[in-house]
């Protein structure tokens, strides 16, 4: 007698008839269909065994069915992009949500290399430099006037060149008596800081900083003995080739203030009236 071979669901016979195996056991067609076929996301109708079943992310889709949205070409076999869940074909995706080149205005194909700036978008290739017409890619640049340009480029169309060095100024130059220098290049021709960004003053057409210009031009005060700048308004007092900070012009034994006052002098030391009675 010849053992039974049925569906393992139905326990219809299988003999002379297509079955399917799962998981060791013989299914009838018609019940594997209806028990574990996959559902077809555009026509929602079983993707039965003789068909072939096309998969993405967990989403299935008979051949026929496996379609761009929007132009309903077959997508079988070939790359495709998703929006918002809806399958599109390369073409029509770009057409759609790619970039627009900035430079030929054609689309930016999803894989292909693009370059950003300030929120336009170019082909590799339609980045170059408005003067040499050379590819930028990842090199510096610098934009002016809705053009980029290689940093060569521009230093020899654009930029200042420095009074001192000769080589171009790109950024944070320095003007001094309508000349341009680099920040590193304008320093104090005694001690050689910068200069940029302090106070500053010149004697012969060389600029020197305060503290360099005081120690080696300003007059002493009589007084104190320390420079006197007269530098940014600061007063001080005259008097026969010797002079005084406005705060050190004091009688000498009392030390009242004498600007503005008359005064006596004895020797190297000057006096109110008051003290002076006695001279």
């Amino acid at each position: 007698m010849t053992e039974r071979y049925d569906c393992h669901y139905c326990k219809e016979s299988l003999f002379g008839k297509k079955y399917v195996l799962r998981e060791e056991n013989p299914y009838c067609v018609k019940c594997y269909e209806s028990l574990y076929s996959n559902t077809c996301e555009e026509c929602k109708k079983p993707i039965g065994c003789n068909t072939r079943d096309l998969s993405y992310k967990d989403r299935h889709w008979h051949e026929d069915c496996f379609k761009c949205f929007q132009c309903k070409r077959s997508l079988v076999d070939k790359p495709f992009s998703t929006k918002d869940e809806q399958l599109l074909c390369t073409e029509c995706y770009s057409n759609e949500y790619s970039s627009k080149c900035h430079e030929c205005k054609k689309t930016i194909m999803p894989g292909s290399r693009k370059m950003e700036h300030k929120g336009h978008s170019w082909h590799e290739t339609c980045f170059t430099c408005k003067r040499c017409q050379q590819p930028i890619g990842t090199k510096s640049f610098i934009p002016k006037d809705n053009n980029n340009y290689c940093v060569p480029c521009y230093e020899k169309q654009f930029a200042m060149q420095c009074v001192h060095c000769k080589k171009p100024i790109t950024t944070g130059g320095v003007t001094y008596r309508d000349q341009p220098w680099h920040k590193d290049c304008f320093l104090c021709t005694s001690c050689k800081q910068q200069l940029s960004g302090q106070r500053f003053t010149s004697k012969d057409d060389f600029a020197y900083c305060l503290n360099c210009f005081c120690n080696l031009y300003a007059k002493k005060c009589a007084s104190c003995t320390t420079p006197i700048s007269g530098l940014g308004g600061s007063k001080y007092i005259s008097f026969e080739e010797r002079q005084w900070h406005n705060d050190c012009f004091n009688c000498k034994k009392c030390s009242v203030s004498l600007v503005g006052r008359g005064f006596l002098t004895e020797r190297d030391d000057i006096l109110c009236p008051e003290c002076g009675k006695d001279i």
